[in-house]
């Protein structure tokens, strides 16, 4: 009869330890796919994060390139010759050289003025 509950008591154990490792390795298996469900959760959050950076990136983007442009075509203005011209005339009182202000520089005259200069 001792024999008999030691034989039990020892089958008890044994059915107690695998279902103790069925349990254990079930909540194994479960922390583990939790842990990958919450990796993917916040790559997909990370990775939606990053796409709004890169709109506002892009937009700023647009914004500077449309600034340029405009610059751009406001420094063409500022430099067109006719407003050159007009500032000259009307705010610097400036004139066109008459015949007599005009002196002509032959290329030989300046080349050699150049040689003779010490350097």
């Amino acid at each position: 009869m001792q024999s008999e509950e030691v034989i039990q008591g020892n089958v008890c154990d044994v059915e107690k330890a695998s279902t103790q490792i069925k349990y254990s390795n079930f909540i194994f298996v479960t922390l583990v796919l939790m842990a990958v469900a919450l990796f993917y959760v916040w790559s997909h959050i990370h990775m939606t994060e990053l796409e709004y950076l890169v709109a506002a990136e892009m937009s700023i983007k647009e914004k500077l390139i449309e600034e340029q442009t405009k610059l751009k075509v406001e420094i063409a203005t500022l430099k067109s010759p006719q407003r050159l011209e007009a500032i000259a005339k009307e705010q610097l009182q400036m004139t066109y050289p008459t015949r007599d202000q005009v002196i002509i520089l032959n290329n030989d005259d300046a080349a050699g003025a150049n040689k003779a200069t010490p350097q």
